[in-house]
């Protein structure tokens, strides 16, 4: 099978992927769109449907390196929970600022769901935004 890559809009943003199969190998967050038409489960989670990206494994939680192992602990948060930090840190054996890098350099997010992945305190960080985050933790409440 080969790659594909599309877009499908969420608020001011385009959500851009990249897979193969259930195979996902990168999503970003633009302005613009990209051609080529979404993957058909992320416009289902886009829509709030919770069991969507289920189907589909990420590039990223391949292997035993520590990213993996985080990546792999992100995956396992509920759709509508939250876990922080220090939670997917000990989940990896490893220790929150590693858990922040991880997430920073997220090569799949939604399908690794960051956002997911909240400070002890507060809410924490996301790119491109902290309101996307807000968004699609709210989406997340509202049907989880």
């Amino acid at each position: 099978m080969g790659v594909t890559g599309g877009s499908c809009p969420f608020g001011l943003w385009h959500v851009h992927m990249v897979w193969s199969g259930d195979l996902v190998m990168q999503v970003r967050f633009l302005r613009e769109p990209a051609e080529g038409p979404a993957h058909p489960a992320f416009l289902r989670y886009l829509a709030g449907n919770p069991d969507a990206l289920a189907g589909l494994s990420s590039v990223a939680t391949e292997g035993d390196s520590v990213y993996a192992r985080i990546y792999r602990a992100v995956r396992a948060i509920p759709y509508g929970r939250t876990a922080t930090y220090g939670e997917i840190a000990a989940a990896a054996g490893t220790v929150p600022r590693v858990v922040g890098n991880a997430m920073r350099t997220n090569p799949t997010p939604l399908v690794v769901p960051c956002h997911r992945v909240v400070a002890k305190g507060g809410i924490g960080g996301f790119t491109p935004s902290i309101e996307m985050k807000r968004a699609l933790l709210s989406m997340e409440s509202r049907k989880g």
